[in-house]
């Protein structure tokens, strides 16, 4: 679930609020109880977990093919494939 940023525009009053995207805006300010609450655009942040492109994007050297070193051990498809005749 995103974390949404809202400010109130009478009295200034910002506050963040984890919702789901299918919620309703908030339109009321817990501070001034006046219905001028309204969505602030922000930046969402996220972090890329796991294995994929991005992970060799910034490497150097001997580390920079992940795929090709997997092959060359002996794991992986190419490994499991039985040896034609």
């Amino acid at each position: 679930m995103p974390i949404y940023e809202y400010q109130c525009k009478a009295c200034g009053h910002e506050m963040e609020k984890l919702q789901r995207m299918s919620d309703a805006p908030l339109t009321d300010c817990p501070a001034c109880e006046r219905a001028e609450l309204r969505k602030k655009i922000s930046a969402a942040g996220f972090r890329l977990k796991g294995g994929g492109w991005y992970e060799t994007d910034f490497k150097t050297g001997g580390k920079k093919n992940l795929a090709g070193d997997a092959a060359k051990a002996g794991s992986g498809p190419a490994a499991d494939k039985p040896a034609a005749s």
